[in-house]
């Protein structure tokens, strides 16, 4: 006798969409119903098919929570390296100089730089002749924040490489007066660009002498 999954379901306490979606990759016969749901095919242990299939749902269960665990456990790695790495970051000494009082550098990682630039936009004039638009207060207002994202991307390279300090940084400016030919053949006088490189030498430090001591 053929008896529709959800059917089966009902009499059972199983679920019926599950039990649909696992039939194909099961050894037992079914076939589609015109009216939607499956349909067992005659000759079949119905008690037979309702036991592989809850043994089916068991081992998907446990894998199902195995997964959730690694994953739970996958997040809660991520989020104590990023913590670590955050307070690495954080304590990171950096100087203009070659060395820091009571540290000894104990490894050198090489030279690293770290970059960031800043638009600033033209003065222009208006219908009554007057200039406006200040590029210094612009500069000025970008300058601070991008030296400061210039030092951020020099503590991540030294970060990269193990290090926990870096010694003899400097900076290097760059100013671009960029222009492009428009389709009319004239000049187009894009915005002004600063940029600035924070260079430095990347070193693993480690307190010495009394300063260990204290």
């Amino acid at each position: 006798m053929k008896m529709k999954t959800k059917d089966i379901a009902t009499n059972y306490g199983i679920n019926s969409d599950e039990l649909d979606k696992w039939l194909p990759k099961s050894r037992f016969k079914f076939t589609d119903s015109v009216f939607g749901g499956r349909v067992v095919d005659d000759g079949q242990n119905i008690e037979e098919i309702v036991n592989s299939f809850k043994e089916h749902m068991e081992v998907y269960a446990r894998e199902n929570a195995d997964r959730e665990k690694r994953i739970a456990r996958e997040n809660a790695d991520q989020e104590r390296a990023a913590f670590q790495k955050q307070a690495a970051l954080a304590s990171m000494l950096i100087t203009s100089g070659f060395n820091f009082d009571g540290y000894t550098i104990t490894k050198y990682s090489g030279y690293i730089s770290g970059d960031d630039a800043v638009q600033a936009n033209r003065p222009t004039q208006g219908w009554t002749g007057r200039v406006s638009g200040n590029v210094g207060e612009e500069l000025l207002a970008g300058l601070v924040q991008i030296r400061r994202n210039a030092l951020a991307e020099l503590k991540e390279a030294a970060y990269a490489l193990g290090c926990n300090a870096v010694i003899g940084v400097d900076f290097d400016y760059l100013t671009l007066d960029p222009e492009t030919v428009t389709p009319q053949g004239g000049t187009l006088y894009l915005p002004f660009l600063f940029a600035v490189t924070a260079n430095g030498n990347a070193v693993v430090i480690e307190k010495s002498g009394r300063a260990a001591l204290g």
